[in-house]
């Protein structure tokens, strides 16, 4: 695919002009939607017309071509930069679809948002993650390429682009994610900082003086400053040096545009008036007066189009490369057909029955083990059956158990990069999550990262922006409860289970033996390629679980989140089943001895088990009454109990919990388990008080 040079000569429209039309664009869907940011539009449109015109590789009549280049618009309030370039460049969005900015149902609502506008690689809008999802981009297309690439077949050769601003690179993310990058030397990620010094609030010299160059460099990355960013071959050439750089593999690179916002309004440039709000009619006017663009609003000339198209590059630029594949394909036919296997997200054929037969073979074991170990052991299966497997740890895989035998660790060394399945991601919990988001975006891999649950906190965004996305990423989350023990209320997680399960589109598991933890590793990875696709969180706990007693009924049940795991014999004075107790994680089987104790006193109750209440929710209502009986409801589970009274009322149920209503405290986890009244004799007795006043 080739593009006009800088010193080419420049065809009508003008380059200028071509800048002029993404603003004309902008401040038309503003003002019309009265609502908006058009500023950063107007300010980045120079830099978008040498990108997008002159180097970046794509085709909009295929959005989903997989060596295409990546384009993140990580500052996503300026979303109709975005979406003028996709409707000038050919993408299916229609200048209707412009007219239809931030309205219902449109393919232009306010942030991008991958899945619903043809070109989006991920949802923007809070600052910095777009960077983040970047940088797990860049690291895919880099594995990616060192797998199945092959001596003059480079299958996998893009670069990712990103636009960001002075609120990017203000969020804490932004550094997390940005030292991960040069430290890994991701030499094709290429970021163009729209350096305009504006803010919502104002002047941002006040609140933001770093010496953004500096801190770039002291990440390891390429830093080309003082570019004027409203000179389009000045930005043309950065960009062609940033790419110099990646193919000497110097590391990622950051160019540093100084821009005006707003650039063209006669009024507002260069001011916050124009970072959030709509011009006004007057000012439009105005703009398009002073800019020379004489058209109606949402008029683009014929030429125009003609100029911005890249249907034919893009289709050019594609049949190139598949011609490359199929030659690839003839001599490497078996990495041929992984890389398109990968690359559509699909599991390996077979995949459920030998995954069903590992489950089988792990609930035959009846050894005590923490799930996280267990987590631990599942991995390492998955990862015989899944090359695409590609975990990691934010500095605690010690902890976690991320790890398998021979994944290999992921190293760039000064002239060397050493391939491996498993990232250290350093103290970098938000970042990491983020980035995962990104890898499951750029497809190619099943991602996952693990943490301590308490730290999901850091994470917390990055998890709702998954969900959001519905992708396929994967989140280990270990020391799941107060049985950590003497770290204290600090590590302790109280609310995060509950609080997570509040995120739609998100499956939490929470599993209490080795055979539960099996099966919601198998739901995870297949999620992907279910009709609700998401991200999942798995809870796993610290210390040692007893192995619950399996039937080959109950293996079946597990994937559906809620089953029923013991239902009591008939006993002498008792006067047939009176409750059900259900639990899940490491009180399940506190729930075994309390349906015991109260059998003992003439008390039937059955014992659910709920690794995934987010999944059992999604189950017919006929199969949750079934499990949980139409019977009173006491409920276990050592965190906070409000969320699982909803359980019971929207089953019509009599519904107790007997939850953790505030910190931990730090002490040995047995002791802890009794302080807060965790224990079989408590609960029995609880339990049988609750009963009796029903």
């Amino acid at each position: 695919m080739s593009f006009p040079s800088a010193s080419s000569a420049s065809p009508f429209p003008a380059p200028s002009d071509m800048a002029n039309a993404i603003r004309a664009l902008a401040i038309d869907a503003v003002q019309k939607a009265n609502s908006g940011h058009p500023g950063m539009p107007m300010g980045m449109a120079e830099i978008a017309v040498a990108l997008w015109s002159r180097h970046l590789h794509h085709n909009p009549q295929n959005p989903a071509w997989p060596n295409r280049d990546r384009f993140v618009l990580s500052n996503g309030h300026g979303s109709m930069l975005l979406y003028a370039l996709l409707h000038l460049t050919g993408y299916a969005l229609s200048i209707d679809d412009i007219k239809a900015f931030r309205q219902l149902h449109s393919k232009t609502p306010g942030h991008p948002e991958v899945h619903i506008t043809p070109g989006v690689e991920t949802t923007t809008g809070p600052l910095g993650q777009g960077l983040a999802n970047a940088v797990g981009m860049a690291l895919a297309e880099r594995l990616l390429a060192s797998q199945f690439n092959q001596p003059n077949f480079p299958i996998v050769d893009h670069f990712t682009y990103v636009f960001v601003g002075d609120g990017c690179l203000m969020e804490g993310i932004s550094h997390e994610a940005c030292s991960l990058a040069g430290t890994l030397r991701l030499s094709k990620l290429i970021v163009l900082y729209d350096d305009n010094g504006i803010s919502i609030d104002g002047e941002v010299k006040h609140w933001f003086a770093d010496q953004t160059p500096a801190r770039f460099k002291s990440y390891g990355w390429n830093v080309i400053e003082a570019v004027d960013g409203h000179n389009i071959d000045a930005v043309d050439a950065a960009i062609a040096a940033a790419k110099a750089n990646a193919a000497n593999d110097d590391g990622p690179t950051l160019i540093c545009c100084k821009t005006t916002i707003g650039k063209g309004s006669p009024k507002f440039a260069g001011t916050d008036k124009v970072h959030g709000a709509p011009l006004g009619a007057d000012e439009v006017a105005a703009t398009r007066n002073a800019i020379g663009w004489p058209y109606a609003p949402f008029e683009v000339p014929p030429e125009m189009y003609q100029a911005w198209d890249a249907q034919v590059q893009g289709t050019h630029a594609e049949s190139s490369w598949q011609a490359l594949f199929n030659e690839y394909a003839q001599q490497y036919p078996q990495q041929a057909a992984e890389f398109k296997r990968r690359n559509a997200g699909l599991l390996p054929e077979g995949f459920a029955a030998q995954w069903q037969s590992v489950v089988s073979t792990i609930s035959q074991n009846k050894t005590s083990v923490a799930t996280r170990k267990a987590s631990q052991n599942a991995i390492a299966q998955l990862a015989n059956l899944l090359p695409e497997l590609l975990g990691g740890s934010a500095d605690l895989t010690g902890s976690n158990l991320t790890d398998w035998p021979n994944c290999g660790a992921l190293r760039a060394f000064e002239k060397d990069w050493q391939v491996g399945q498993h990232i250290n991601w350093g103290v970098r919990e938000f970042a990491m999550s983020a980035a995962i988001n990104g890898i499951a975006l750029h497809g190619g891999f099943c991602p996952f990262g693990g943490t301590f649950l308490t730290f999901s906190d850091y994470s917390r965004n990055a998890l709702r922006m998954a969900a959001l996305m519905k992708i396929n990423s994967i989140f280990v989350f270990t020391h799941d409860s107060i049985g950590l023990g003497e770290d204290g209320p600090t590590h302790q997680p109280i609310e995060h289970a509950a609080s997570l399960r509040l995120i739609p589109n998100l499956d939490v598991w929470r599993p209490a033996d080795a055979t539960e933890t099996a099966v919601a590793w198998g739901a995870a990875v297949a999620r992907g390629q279910t009709q609700t696709p998401g991200p999942t969180c798995l809870l796993l706990s610290r210390q040692n679980l007893p192995a619950l007693p399996h039937t080959s009924e109950t293996l079946n049940q597990i994937a559906t989140g809620g089953y029923l795991l013991q239902s009591p014999n008939q006993t002498d004075g008792a006067q047939g089943q009176t409750l059900t107790i259900l639990a899940c994680g490491s009180e399940v089987q506190l729930a075994l001895q309390v349906s015991e104790a109260l059998a003992k006193r003439q008390v039937l109750a059955r014992v659910v088990s709920m690794p995934s209440v987010t999944v059992f929710a999604r189950q017919t209502k006929a199969h949750q009454e079934a499990v949980l009986g139409a019977l009173p409801l006491f409920v276990i589970e050592a965190g906070v109990p409000d969320a699982w009274y909803r359980l019971g009322a929207e089953l019509g149920l009599p519904t107790r919990v007997f939850g953790i209503s505030q910190f931990g405290e730090s002490a040995p986890a047995p002791q802890l388990f009794e302080h807060f009244g965790l224990t079989a004799d408590a609960l029995t007795q609880t339990a049988l008080e609750w009963v009796q006043s029903l």
